[in-house]
C-alpha cells in the first residue's frame, strides 16, 4: 500500500524530529562502547551510520520537497 503525499509528509516530520535524534544518541552510545577509537575509525563509523539511517526511509522522503501532486490546480 502506497502512502499518500500528506501521510509521507507527516511521517517524514516524525522521523526527522523524533527518530533522527534517537538514532544520533544510539550512534554516540555505540562509539562510546568502542572506547573512543582512532579519529579515522570514528569518522568512518559516523559516515556509515549516517548513511544507513536514511536507507529504510527513502520511500518516505522521496518527493516531499515537491508540490502536492494530488492538489487541485
Amino acid at each position: 500500500m502506497a502512502l499518500s503525499y500528506k501521510a509521507r509528509k507527516r511521517w517524514s516530520l516524525v522521523i526527522l524530529l523524533v527518530g533522527l535524534p534517537a538514532y544520533i544518541v544510539a550512534c554516540v552510545t555505540v562509539i562510546n562502547w568502542l572506547d573512543r577509537p582512532s579519529l579515522l575509525v570514528e569518522l568512518l563509523v559516523y559516515i556509515v551510520l549516517g548513511i544507513l539511517w536514511a536507507l529504510p526511509f527513502k520511500f518516505v522522503f522521496k518527493g516531499i520537497g515537491q508540490p502536492d501532486p494530488d492538489a487541485e490546480k
